[in-house]
C-alpha cells in the first residue's frame, strides 16, 4: 500500500512538472512573439509569422527589420536570461548563499576590465580609437579579461578548500579590479568613457546573426556542465562532509560549477554587457515556482524562467512610447531587485 501510495505521489508530481513547464513554453512562446511586434516600427503578428515561417512579406523593409534587428535581439535575450539564471543557481547552490550571483567571482569584472582596457586605455596602451570601436574586438577583449579571473580563481581553487574563503578572494578582486577601471576612466577622453558608459548599461541589440551562434555554442557547453553537475549539486545541499561521504568529489565539483559559471556569465558579459539581478533573483523565483530543491529540475526550470524575464524585461525597454529603447541593464535591475527583496523577506517554507 506504502509502495502504491508513493508512486502515486511521484505521477502526480510528475503531472505538476509537467504541466508547469508546458506553461512556462506557452509563456516564453508567446513573449517572443510580442517582443517581435514591439518596436517603433509597428508589424502585425500575423505578418511576423509570415516573415519567420516564410521568409517573405509585402513589405520588405518589415522583413529586414525582423530578420535583422528584432529576431537577433529576441534570441539574444532568451540566451542572455537562461545562462545568467543558470550561474546564478548554482553559485547559490556552491556559496548555500541565496544572495550570491553569477558575477560573484569577479568573472564580470574581469570581462569589464578587458573591455575598459580596449575602450578606455587608447592613449594609455596606445590602442587604435578603430580598434575600440569595433564589435568583435569588444567581445574578445570581454573573453580574455574574464578567461583570466576564471585561471586565477581555477588556481585558488586548487590551493583552497574553504569556499567562503574563495568567495571573500573572488570579492576582494573585483574590488581591485574595479578601482583599476575607475583609475582608467578618470584618466580616459570624454567620447570613451561615453563609449564605455553605454557598454556597462548592456544590450540585446548588438550581436548580429554571425555572432549568436558564436554565444550559442558557448552558453551551450555550460549548460551541459550544469545538467552533468545536477546530482552533485543535490547532494552538496546537505553539506560537503555529507557530500564527500557520498563519494562526491568536492574539489572537481567545484571547478566544473566554476567553469560552467565562468562560460556563461562570462560570455553573456562580453557579448551583451553587464545585466544585473537575472542571476540573483531567477533561481529564487524557479524554486518557488518548482516547490523543490532538486537541480535536475531547477535548471531547466532557471532556462525557461530566465528566458522569460529576460524577454520581458527587452519587451519594456522597447515599449513605442519611448523616444528610444531603455538600457536593458536598467530595466533587468527595476525589476530583479524588487524580486529579491521580496524573497528574502517573505518568510521560507521548506522545500522538497
Amino acid at each position: 500500500m506504502n509502495e502504491l501510495i508513493t508512486d502515486y505521489k511521484l505521477r502526480i508530481t510528475n503531472k505538476k512538472y509537467i504541466l508547469l513547464f508546458a506553461s512556462l513554453l506557452f509563456t516564453l512562446l508567446v513573449l517572443f512573439i510580442v517582443d517581435l511586434v514591439i518596436g517603433p516600427v509597428v508589424i502585425p503578428a500575423k505578418e511576423i509569422i509570415t516573415i519567420l515561417f516564410h521568409k517573405s512579406s509585402q513589405n520588405i523593409a518589415w522583413i529586414n527589420i525582423i530578420n535583422e534587428f528584432r529576431l537577433p535581439k529576441a534570441i539574444t535575450a532568451i540566451i542572455a536570461g537562461a545562462a545568467l539564471a543558470v550561474s546564478g543557481l548554482q553559485m547559490q547552490t556552491l556559496f548555500r548563499n541565496p544572495l550570491a550571483g553569477p558575477f560573484i567571482l569577479g568573472i564580470s569584472s574581469g570581462a569589464a576590465l578587458g573591455v575598459s582596457i580596449l575602450i578606455l586605455g587608447g592613449s594609455l596602451f596606445s590602442i587604435s580609437a578603430i580598434l575600440a570601436e569595433n564589435t568583435y574586438a569588444i567581445i574578445i577583449a570581454g573573453c580574455i579579461g574574464a578567461s583570466a579571473i576564471l585561471l586565477i580563481m581555477f588556481l585558488v581553487s586548487l590551493r583552497i578548500n574553504n569556499m567562503m574563503t574563495v568567495l571573500i578572494l573572488g570579492m576582494m578582486l573585483s574590488s581591485m579590479i574595479n578601482a583599476l577601471v575607475s583609475f582608467l576612466q578618470y584618466f580616459s577622453s570624454n567620447t570613451a568613457l561615453k563609449s564605455y558608459t553605454i557598454w556597462t548599461m548592456g544590450s540585446l541589440a548588438g550581436l548580429d546573426n554571425a555572432q549568436i551562434p558564436i554565444l550559442a555554442c558557448i552558453t551551450i557547453i555550460g549548460f551541459v556542465i550544469a545538467v552533468l553537475f545536477s546530482h552533485p549539486l543535490n547532494i552538496l545541499l546537505l553539506g560537503e562532509k555529507y557530500a564527500s561521504s557520498m563519494g562526491v568529489n568536492i574539489k572537481w565539483t567545484r571547478i566544473g560549477i566554476m567553469i560552467s559559471t565562468s562560460l556563461l556569465a562570462g560570455s553573456i558579459t562580453a557579448f551583451c554587457g553587464p545585466l544585473g539581478f537575472i542571476g540573483m533573483s531567477i533561481p529564487h523565483v524557479a524554486r518557488k515556482l518548482m516547490n523543490t530543491a532538486d537541480h535536475r529540475i531547477l535548471v531547466p526550470a532557471c532556462i525557461l524562467c530566465g528566458s522569460i524575464m529576460m524577454l520581458f524585461c527587452d519587451i519594456l525597454a522597447s515599449l513605442p512610447i519611448y523616444n528610444q529603447s531603455l538600457p536593458i541593464n536598467s530595466v533587468t535591475s527595476l525589476i530583479g531587485a524588487p524580486i529579491v527583496i521580496w524573497i528574502v523577506l517573505k518568510p521560507q517554507k521548506a522545500e522538497r
